[in-house]
């Protein structure tokens, strides 16, 4: 599928967000079945990759059933960028190559890259310009705000990216300084759309189905983008698809549905990470984004997060189902 082509149709694409250590392979397989239309991986180093260490590497793999999909990769010099993109097109051939220009994350950012970056366009087009020269593939770029209050300019930050080459912009209208706190300014969002030519996906605040209604209907947007609010919930692409539809929003699963989606995400991530012992700790995660908001949740979290094995789990989550009223089950 031609990811540009769908942000210019009609049609307003639900995006799974680049999430480290959350927007692996068996979830994204997962918001797929529920109707995300593009997922992008999780950002990978781009020195890691021309590198060619294996942690990079296995973050490069996804499954056929998952296009149209984008790999993300961070970094601050132009030249390695280049290259890391020509591997990941050469050898992945994902459909776009998304360029990550928004993690605050502290390590991240001391290195220059992620929304380290937004203190200096001119490398922000390099960085593109690189990107887009190495690869026949779409370059697309996440960005935020701003990196502080004193320079939030999303416009111009949008400007530039689309001068140098991306082919869609996703905004997250939170500054680096911001983190994850406050409110995302949707407004920006619309600003942006206003002043690109090329597509606008929005990013930000999106925690129910209809939020992804709103959104659209607020900034005018191309493609919604849904990052934390699909924790533990890959049913909000469905509530969000029949919100942009116009449709009756359908119910949160129930207990017992809720499990059996979790389990099926356990066992791919076991699958796909091939140290099932790993892949549990990893995955513990999941299984309290999972359990959040349950009768007495908290208790089954502090033994869940014990869990050592596949077994472990579904022992517990059996328990706790047994446990409850019928009505709630």
């Amino acid at each position: 599928m031609d990811v540009l082509q769908l942000l210019k149709s009609d049609f307003t694409p639900l995006y799974l967000a680049p999430q480290a250590g959350v927007s692996e392979s068996p979830f994204r397989r997962l918001c797929r079945r529920f109707g995300a239309d593009v997922v992008v991986s999780e950002f990978v180093s781009a020195a890691g990759i021309v590198m060619g260490t294996p942690r990079s590497r296995d973050y490069l793999r996804f499954d056929e059933a998952e296009r149209p999909i984008g790999i993300q990769i961070f970094g601050a010099k132009p030249a390695v960028m280049a290259d890391a993109a020509a591997f990941v097109a050469e050898t992945y051939a994902p459909d776009f190559v998304d360029i990550n220009f928004g993690c605050p994350v502290k390590k991240v950012v001391k290195r220059n890259g992620g929304s380290g970056c937004l203190r200096d366009l001119d490398l922000v087009e390099r960085i593109i310009r690189a990107v887009d020269d190495a690869t026949d593939l779409p370059t697309t770029a996440k960005i935020r705000s701003g990196f502080d209050a004193s320079n939030r300019d999303p416009v111009r930050i949008g400007l530039r990216c689309q001068d140098a080459g991306a082919q869609a912009v996703c905004l997250h209208p939170r500054t680096r300084a911001d983190m994850y706190g406050g409110e995302a300014r949707w407004s920006e969002i619309r600003a942006l759309v206003e002043a690109l030519e090329v597509p606008v996906i929005g990013n930000g605040d999106i925690v129910t189905g209809d939020d992804a209604r709103r959104m659209r209907d607020e900034t005018g947007c191309a493609g919604v983008m849904i990052a934390r609010g699909s924790h533990g919930d890959p049913w909000i692409f469905s509530q969000a698809r029949a919100a942009l539809d116009g449709l009756p929003i359908p119910p949160d699963p129930d207990v017992d549905e809720r499990f059996e989606i979790c389990l099926e995400h356990a066992r791919n991530a076991i699958e796909f990470e091939r140290n099932p012992e790993r892949a549990i700790i990893d995955f513990r995660k999941h299984l309290g984004w999972y359990t959040k908001g349950l009768p007495d949740g908290r208790r089954l979290r502090t033994e869940l997060f014990q869990a050592v094995t596949l077994e472990d789990v579904e022992r517990l989550l059996e328990g706790y189902r047994a446990s409850l009223e019928p009505s709630l089950v």
